[in-house]
């Protein structure tokens, strides 16, 4: 390669945040990493997203413990990615739920992205020795599921499909907050390496019809109030279709992929270029939008060898 992905060179360590945003909610975040959020019910706590490994678990954990030594008992993956899963092991939580898409995206890709993740982002993998192995739901749905923490209830649903074909999100109903996963970043490029444009901007308004008062977002600051959730949601939407739009025009006249990539740079670096991994993102969202505008509906496998293929063919 004439040179490294640019999460290769990324290895400075973010400054973390613990935000409430509803009563006994929190939105863990880090400039740009992958966020976890955390629900604190009447006897224990509910944790979205288990982080890459776990020793970056435990920085989750020990904000956690600030405020409550309730025991965690439910941990809910909202997608398959091995940023999001693999340090599930350190919350010993009883109850691991994923939707039964999720699932089998783990049977069917869960090793080849961790491969494909651990090459792309070496700082997030620090001390990944400690990872037992892929991760796997003690407890699958379709379509939703609700869980209630004594009284309060949290309503766990497939909305559509986006960032993954098995997103999932967390509804709180008493304080009207939800916890989107990927399919809602703010200030950060979204990753559609997997993603599915036609249906993400409906999903997106699936997301909206909720009124969240608030959300914690896959990456980037969490979302308090309703104005900063409807920007989030709309510069999410402009992302999505800004990165889409130039690569389908590229791919219906028989373009190259390093001609879309051109053309989505055009489109997208002015306005994205200074998203938290924008740079890190681009040559996957371009390659997805790419394939999926000529026709290849489900996501092509990511594997440490197409990621270095992708990006040397990008490089000419």
């Amino acid at each position: 390669m004439t040179k490294k992905f640019a999460s290769q060179g990324d290895m400075t360590e973010k400054k973390t945040s613990f935000t409430e945003i509803g009563e006994g909610l929190y939105a863990f975040t880090a400039e740009g990493d992958p966020n976890s959020g955390v629900i604190i019910g009447d006897d224990s706590v509910m944790v979205i997203e288990a982080q890459a490994t776990p020793r970056l678990a435990n920085k989750v954990i020990e904000e956690i413990r600030k405020v409550t030594d309730k025991p965690i008992s439910h941990l809910v993956l909202t997608h398959y990615h091995a940023v999001r899963v693999l340090g599930a092991s350190a919350f010993g939580a009883p109850q691991v739920i994923m939707s039964e898409d999720a699932r089998g995206m783990v049977e069917e890709r869960g090793q080849e992205d961790w491969d494909s993740e651990f090459q792309r982002f070496p700082r997030l993998f620090e001390g990944h020795e400690s990872i037992p192995g892929l991760t796997y739901p003690t407890t699958t749905f379709n379509g939703a599921m609700t869980v209630y923490l004594g009284k309060r209830r949290v309503d766990i649903m497939q909305l559509g499909r986006a960032h993954t074909a098995g997103d999932a999100v967390v509804w709180v109903p008493d304080a009207e907050v939800m916890f989107t996963g990927d399919i809602v970043e703010y200030h950060s490029a979204c990753y559609c390496g997997d993603g599915f444009f036609a249906e993400w901007g409906h999903t997106l308004d699936n997301i909206a019809a909720f009124d969240p008062v608030s959300i914690a977002p896959g990456r980037g600051d969490a979302l308090v109030g309703r104005s900063m959730v409807e920007a989030a949601i709309e510069s999410t939407r402009d992302f999505v279709d800004s990165t889409y739009r130039p690569a389908a025009r590229v791919a219906a006249k028989g373009g190259t992929l390093k001609e879309a990539w051109d053309a989505v740079r055009a489109e997208c670096d002015e306005k994205f270029g200074d998203f938290a991994i924008y740079e890190h993102c681009l040559p996957f969202n371009v390659a997805r939008a790419y394939d999926e505008a000529r026709g290849i509906a489900h996501p092509r496998i990511w594997t440490a060898q197409r990621d270095i293929d992708m990006w040397e063919a990008l490089q000419g």
